[in-house]
């Protein structure tokens, strides 16, 4: 009997992943920032043309390509108008973006 609860386990809770294809990687964007740090609050539908976030995946052509220095966990700096949004977890923080629309990686020295 015990096997059987463990398929009924795994239908009602379906393991997903999201893999970026091609020359893309998927992106967790950063929480949006409610306030400047001179403490000015921001109104929710200010538009920033670039956002912050943390690389959760990496394309496989993109790990093969060393002109392109991305790996997971790397924070970049991203143009969100090309970036595809995943509702993967319901938040929409997850965006699959085009290698072209990252515009810098945060380094530390």
């Amino acid at each position: 009997m015990q096997p059987e609860k463990e398929i009924n386990n795994a239908e009602t809770k379906p393991i997903e992943t999201v893999e970026p294809i091609g020359k893309r990687v998927l992106i967790r964007k950063d929480e949006d920032k409610k306030e400047t740090k001179g403490g000015i609050k921001l109104p929710d539908n200010i538009e920033i043309p670039t956002i912050t976030g943390r690389v959760v995946a990496v394309s496989s052509e993109v790990q093969n390509m060393p002109e392109i220095p991305l790996k997971q966990y790397d924070k970049v700096l991203f143009n969100p108008k090309g970036a595809i949004p995943v509702d993967f977890e319901g938040d929409n923080r997850l965006f699959v973006v085009e290698v072209e629309n990252i515009v810098a990686v945060f380094r530390r020295t």
